[in-house]
């Protein structure tokens, strides 16, 4: 029987923060608000590319990039800052906090593991009310390299004082559950982005409708 984590680690962007509101910054300098999708995917592919090939990029380095490519170079260097400082002031999905709440109260520490910077994760747990439940952020540019590299749960479980076998990962996505299986931790998967887990990826040890759910489940699991 899998046993409960001592620690559970979130993924922030899409998990605990709502894009969303980043369409309406688009428009604003010109662009369509459907680029949301394929920039933020891209942002992701090239972090990826990035870490495959042995380097690293810093999260605004590659966003900025990304978006540059996206707008076909239409977007001016000031456009792209006032885009990449929305994600400063993001809101939390509604299910975030109780989440947070219900496993801090259950007694596991808790971490949020982001490709964000530092600053932009700090100001928007506190601006969500979710700071006081965090006991620690690992972002990539901590850690030196990006998702779903084994060695950034490695270090989130080390920041959070236990063993990768003894941290979760919950996300919306498959691919970051994976990368948390395959570096030896659990991981709980909460269905809202995708709907169904992708069958490519290594099964999460819970998972859920929503972020609550996934908490639950992950609290359910056995102390021995």
């Amino acid at each position: 029987m899998t046993a409960r984590p001592h620690a559970v680690a979130f993924d922030v962007l899409e998990t605990l923060l709502n894009l969303e509101p980043l369409r309406a910054r688009l428009e604003r300098i010109g662009q369509p608000a459907h680029l949301l999708q394929p920039w933020f995917m891209r942002f992701q592919r090239d972090s990826m590319a990035l870490t495959l090939s042995g380097d690293f990029g810093t999260f605004e380095s590659v966003a900025r990039q990304a978006l540059r490519t996206d707008t076909e170079h239409t977007a001016t260097e000031n456009d792209i800052d006032y885009v990449l400082e929305g994600f400063g002031h993001l809101p939390a999905y509604p299910d975030a906090e109780p989440a947070l709440r219900r496993l801090s109260e259950a007694g596991l520490r808790v971490g949020c593991l982001t490709v964000g910077s530092v600053e932009n994760t700090a100001r928007f747990l506190e601006q969500a009310g979710l700071a006081r439940y965090v006991d620690h952020v690992v972002t990539a540019e901590q850690a030196g390299t990006w998702k779903p590299a084994p060695s950034i749960y490695r270090v989130a479980a080390n920041e959070l004082g236990t063993s990768p076998d003894n941290m979760a990962l919950v996300a919306v996505h498959a691919w970051d559950c994976h990368g948390a299986k395959r570096a030896g931790c659990l991981a709980g998967w909460c269905e809202r982005l995708e709907g169904r887990y992708g069958d490519v990826f290594t099964a999460p040890d819970v998972s859920g409708s929503d972020l609550v759910e996934v908490a639950e489940a992950l609290v359910r699991l056995s102390s021995d």
